[in-house]
């Protein structure tokens, strides 16, 4: 780990002067899902390349964001004693996987202004927008949203769990639950100082279903009815043969 750190810290010498560089990587680029697949865990690390005359103090701020999907979000309502869904209101654009790591508290790291301007903290990186006139709290929908999600462990908040030594090594750790969603996953790196952002990095994580479970996907995306035909006969398959097995285990 610190090899790799220091392997960046001399990439950073031959970079062109500025007042702040990033180089960082991520401990694997590929996350393969498979049948037996729980989670894993992803390491980012880097350098920052400092001007001598530059002695600002930095903050960093790793996000990592999951492809990002429509979803409605209804809420209930008691109507004649039985609950039922009453109001729905459709965001455009959610991540299906949200981290934010940090050096400190975001507030502290991190203004209002820049965090609208670069989407860092989860409210920002949701866009809804064309709420029914009907609804006038269409905000408590994105709100209910996010607590559901963090609830499951896809958004997450993690202040303080980037390290960042001497001003120029940082590293963090980031889990990925086993809900993930095939896709590309996008990884940004942010510099503040003074709660503003002095630098930025971005790459990639690719997630994508393999074996099994890549063919189930197919099938279920690209071939609908044949997924549900062979739903229904191994249904029926699993019903005959559990009633065969309780026969012999009875005779």
């Amino acid at each position: 780990m610190r090899g790799l750190l220091l392997s960046l810290a001399l990439c950073l010498m031959a970079l062109p002067a500025a007042a702040e560089e990033i180089v960082a990587d991520l401990s694997q680029t590929r996350v393969s899902i498979t049948a037996s697949f729980v989670g894993s865990e992803i390491l980012v690390f880097g350098a920052i390349r400092r001007d001598a005359d530059t002695a600002r103090p930095l903050d960093v701020i790793v996000t990592i964001e999951g492809p990002r999907q429509r979803v409605t979000v209804r809420r209930k309502a008691r109507v004649g004693g039985i609950w039922v869904n009453r109001d729905a209101v459709e965001i455009d654009e959610a991540p299906s996987f949200y981290a934010v790591a940090t050096t400190g508290p975001l507030g502290r790291v991190l203004s209002d202004t820049e965090d609208l301007r670069h989407k860092i903290s989860i409210p920002r990186a949701i866009r809804a927008v064309g709420a029914p006139s009907s609804i006038s709290d269409a905000r408590s929908f994105v709100d209910a949203l996010i607590r559901i999600r963090e609830r499951d462990g896809v958004y997450r908040v993690e202040e303080g769990k980037v390290r960042l030594l001497e001003q120029t090594l940082f590293s963090t750790r980031i889990e990925l639950p086993a809900t993930l969603v095939e896709g590309t996953y996008r990884t940004r790196i942010f510099l503040t100082s003074d709660r503003a952002v002095v630098g930025t990095f971005e790459t990639s994580l690719d997630v994508k279903k393999v074996g099994l479970e890549r063919m189930i996907y197919k099938l279920a995306h690209e071939r609908p009815l044949a997924y549900g035909l062979l739903a229904i006969f191994l249904a029926a398959f699993a019903g005959l043969a559990a009633a065969e097995i309780s026969r012999y285990l009875k005779s």
